[in-house]
């Protein structure tokens, strides 16, 4: 107890990385441990300053602890930066309970990101094809190196996954370094670990969630999962699940499954065992169905084609429609053969594999595409791809596993040389909801989780196990206040060169009362290239957003702007909504001193779009179709780029909405009830009011 009376936080929350608790991460925390205790789920809209991944640790350790079986916490992020933001929070944990047991953390990002062999600069594809020859013929030193302690140094004191690659390269075994493959390490070390941090894969993709899961030895009921940023969720699970088919994959996958035949052959012809006949047999078949089924599919984007009316570029194309191109291969296929093969055995075989064929072969044929192990040829100055059958295999799962619902939508764009079909999955909640269902509770967190029923509906998180609470924001109206140009808009009616020159006006009139950095973000390239690009700022250096840039290029740009800032030099940072520059960077130390938010980044008018909202609306009400689907995931996009500048309680920052829809109630209702909007309406008042902002209101450097 303290001499207040009071109660010391380390004994009310032995977790927490504080000494003492910020405002509103008290009750996050109280929040969070009572949904976990019950084995449930609580969603955190937390805004930037509440510490909301001190609280989530602090709440999920104490449960974890607190339990009879021993519970691991998966710290699942979007972007690698946040992990040593954990990694440093678990450290500072351990260094307020100096007198107790240390937690113990290991972090892992994806294997090539970890590998220290030479081929780990090459593309992704082409990576895994040369480490699973490496570790399968057992030419990966690293790989099959026994590093004895290893696991107990990791475990000693949380790394950073750079820290830990660096430590396999020099770890020594009675004296000698012997370098060891971090990764295989990691996950080693995972089973004894009180926290791993990781990438939503590692739980959201199902074939990394079961090799992973498996090989650390960890169930997914012993799993608390902690996602951060989790408005990003529902999106990533979407893009995991998009796969694409044309003629030419069609062709390429017949080809390369014909040399999988040639080489299995060989195999079987000079000695191979009887696995290796049964995989021929699999692999000859699915190369005879590849043979008719490119055939038909090349019918079947042809007629596609012929379908699209006016200047239509796209349809949806029914799954049932697509599924009949190979099962219908798979028929033409049998008959022939069965009219073919006098051999009895043969006849057995292929009756046999009939009788399942409406079940199973369309797994098998996706499996069989999927093992077609073939070396891939690289062009001069091209990056390597993956194998055709492999993607023809992709899609094939995705259909068969989601086929049978309303929530896969298969799309068709002419655009390209011969077109292309996409399968879309409309309900991420199918792949998020058994996982949630399974493990031993989680909290999701971010601060545009707005609002948390969205996300719990998304997700698919049972009602009676879920709470909700979106916190009010720690930092003072007035050292965030937002500006709203009630004179220009983007709406596609009234765009023209007299509003974009509107638009400018009110930049530079920002530009001319804001004494450091400023941001300007766009719905896109294009509207930020019309806008921005070809216009000369007053005062300013501008730096333009590259589709290009590397992690490397934005970290460097964090120290540029100090650089710049310390020798009295102001940058006008050009970005999109939704990229790096509006979500992937933390403009931390008060270098950001105002955003400009141009527009409204609604989804454009697709067959996709239309088919989200069509399920949405089937799913959770049409009232909420078009929030779900169209206005909040727009304004959820500017409320991320609003708070790149305000990383700590000390910062300030001027935000600018140049956009007088934001005062509209179909996009006012979708920011949180605690942010209030001021008025302008000519370029003078932006001027007048930021003036009067940055005079009296300063940079606190927190010490």
């Amino acid at each position: 107890m303290t001499t207040g009376g009071e109660l010391d936080s380390s004994e009310e929350f032995p977790f927490l990385a504080h000494a003492k608790p910020r405002p509103g991460q008290i009750e996050m925390i109280h929040e969070s441990r009572e949904a976990l205790r019950s084995g449930g789920y609580h969603l955190a809209a937390a805004p930037t300053g509440i510490g909301k991944t001190a609280a989530a640790l602090a709440a999920a350790l104490d449960i974890a602890h607190g339990t009879p079986n021993k519970k691991t916490i998966f710290f699942l992020t979007s972007r690698q930066s946040q992990h040593r933001i954990v990694v440093d929070t678990v450290r500072r944990i351990n260094e307020l309970r100096r007198d107790k047991d240390p937690v113990t953390l290991v972090d892992m990002i994806g294997q090539s990101g970890m590998c220290v062999q030479p081929f780990a600069k090459e593309s992704p594809a082409l990576f895994s094809m040369m480490c699973s020859t490496a570790r399968r013929e057992k030419t990966c030193k690293p790989w099959i190196t026994k590093a004895p302690g290893l696991t107990k140094r990791i475990l000693d004191s949380p790394l950073h996954v750079d820290e830990l690659v660096d430590l396999a390269k020099i770890h020594r075994v009675d004296g000698e370094i012997t370098q060891t493959c971090p990764w295989k390490a990691a996950r080693e070390a995972a089973n004894h670990a009180d926290v791993f941090v990781g990438d939503y894969n590692h739980l959201f993709d199902e074939g990394v969630r079961s090799s992973s899961l498996e090989a650390m030895g960890l169930p997914l009921e012993d799993i608390i999962i902690i996602v951060d940023e989790a408005h990003n969720l529902p999106d990533r699970i979407r893009m995991t699940m998009e796969q694409v088919i044309t003629p030419t994959i069609a062709r390429n996958a017949t080809l390369e499954m014909e040399e999988y035949v040639g080489t299995l052959t060989n195999l079987y012809r000079q000695g191979g065992a009887d696995s290796t006949a049964i995989e021929l047999d699999l692999a000859t078949w699915g190369m005879e169905v590849m043979k008719i089924a490119r055939r038909k599919t090349a019918d079947l984007f042809r007629q596609l084609h012929n379908e699209l009316r006016g200047d239509a570029n796209e349809l949806r194309v029914d799954v049932k429609r697509f599924n009949d191109v190979f099962h219908s291969s798979c028929d033409e296929y049998e008959g022939i053969t069965g009219q073919q093969t006098l051999d009895p055995e043969e006849q057995a075989k292929q009756a046999e594999r009939q009788g399942v064929k409406r079940a199973h072969r369309m797994p098998l044929l996706a499996e069989v595409l999927g093992r077609c192990d073939i070396d891939v040829e690289v062009g001069e100055g091209e990056d390597p791809m993956e194998p055709d059958s492999h993607r023809l295999g992709h899609i094939l799962e995705c259909v068969n596993e989601f086929g049978s619902t309303t929530a896969l939508c298969l799309v068709f764009s002419a655009k390209g040389k011969e077109g292309k079909i996409t399968s879309h999955l409309l309900d991420p909640g199918m792949v998020s909801g058994p996982v949630f269902s399974s493990a031993a509770g989680a909290i999701l967190m971010s601060g545009t989780l707005y609002p948390p029923q969205m996300y719990a509906d998304m997700l698919a998180l049972p009602a009676e196990h879920t709470t909700k609470t979106a916190y009010a924001s720690p930092f003072a109206g007035e050292r965030r206040p937002v500006l709203v140009a009630g004179d220009v808009s983007t709406k596609y009616t009234q765009r023209s060169p007299a509003m974009w020159d509107k638009i400018r006006s009110h930049i530079q009139a920002l530009i001319d009362e804001t004494p450091g950095h400023i941001a300007v973000f766009a719905p896109s390239y294009k509207m930020m290239q019309e806008i921005v690009e070809n216009t000369h700022f007053k005062g300013v250096r501008k730096v333009m957003e590259s589709r290009d840039w590397t992690k490397n290029d934005i970290d460097g740009l964090v120290e540029q702007l100090r650089g710049e800032q310390s020798a009295g030099q102001r940058i006008l940072l050009c970005g999109v909504y939704g990229a790096r520059l509006s979500e992937g960077i933390d403009y931390n130390g008060g270098i950001l001193d105002a955003v400009a938010c141009i527009g409204i980044p609604n989804a454009p008018p697709s067959v996709l779009s239309s088919a989200l909202k069509d399920y949405t609306g089937d799913r959770f009400g049409t009232n909420n179709a078009w929030r779900y689907t169209v206005t909040q995931p727009a304004i959820n996009a500017i409320l991320q780029a609003m708070g790149r500048p305000i990383r700590s309680i000390g910062d300030r920052a001027l935000i600018l909405l140049l956009d007088q829809r934001h005062t509209d109630r179909t996009y006012a209702t979708c920011y949180p009830k605690d942010l209030r909007m001021n008025a302008t309406n000519t370029p003078m008042t932006t001027a007048s009011f930021a003036r009067r902002f940055f005079s009296r209101v300063h940079t606190i450097h927190e010490g």
